[in-house]
């Protein structure tokens, strides 16, 4: 019997991934799984690096050929608590706007909200991995992941929480991440394999929760209710409607190119 050859997956070393990979080494042996930064994943998927990775949405994007192959993704359906803006002045006053340099969907989706609902379009700068809001003058602050979900301190003026903000005014969710492959792939039975990795991952919240908190700064009951309560692992109709919707905003301002089709009904 000829060896079946390894697909090399990618994944964020995230707290929000991991009921995504929960023994996912089991349920699919004939995969090797590699931890990085979501840019680093998505350039690892571009170069054939990666054969399939859970890559943040707006990179899904960057290429019409890319297919997603699993209905386990990153969404919410209101309040995600670790993608937030901080705004030292009325968000409608905003003329300068730091943005975390981990997430370019968060990057992209806080562009399109203030475009969308103020007509804003504030001089953006980079706010290095690793640094915070003191480290900026800006007037807005973007920052994600364990960061955002701890006090940043403050005054501020106004503090969105970007999951809450999409979903009022879009009234549909917002997908953060999704696994995808690059053209060329063959991924038969991957994606029975990444939908049990995901059931898995929710029927063991507690004990994904007991790893991981510590080492964010979060108690366990605070991991839990993040994980439970304002995530949404599965891709459905009107999460795929969302992600229509953010990239046909996204389209419109030159941050993802034609081509891409969803496939999504009227919803």
């Amino acid at each position: 019997m000829i060896p079946r050859p390894t697909l090399r997956l990618g994944a964020v070393n995230y707290l929000n991934t991991k009921p995504l990979i929960h023994g996912l080494a089991e349920l699919a042996p004939w995969a090797k799984l590699m931890l990085d930064l979501p840019s680093r994943l998505a350039d690892g998927l571009a170069a054939g690096r990666l054969d399939v990775a859970l890559i943040p949405s707006i990179e899904f994007f960057q290429d019409p050929a890319y297919a997603i192959v699993s209905d386990a993704c990153i969404a919410c359906r209101g309040p995600v608590m670790s993608v937030k803006l901080f705004s030292r002045v009325p968000v409608e006053r905003i003329g300068t706007l730091a943005l975390d340099e981990g997430s370019r969907t968060s990057a992209a989706l806080v562009r399109i909200l203030l475009k969308e609902r103020f007509e804003l379009e504030p001089r953006f700068e980079a706010l290095p991995i690793g640094a915070g809001i003191n480290d900026t003058r800006a007037d807005a602050v973007l920052l994600i992941g364990d960061r955002a979900m701890r006090s940043a301190g403050g005054p501020f003026a106004e503090v969105w929480d970007l999951g809450d903000e999409w979903c009022r005014w879009a009234k549909l969710p917002f997908v953060f991440a999704m696994w995808v492959a690059r053209p060329g792939v063959e991924f038969d039975q991957l994606d029975a394999a990444l939908s049990a990795a995901r059931d898995s991952g929710l029927a063991h919240l507690d004990e994904i929760a007991r790893a991981e908190a510590a080492p964010l700064g979060l108690s366990r009951p605070e991991c839990v209710a993040y994980l439970r309560d304002n995530l949404h692992f599965r891709l459905g109709p009107r999460e795929l409607c969302g992600l229509d919707l953010f990239y046909r905003l996204a389209r419109a301002l030159d941050l993802a190119p034609a081509g891409v089709e969803l496939g999504c009904l009227d919803c």
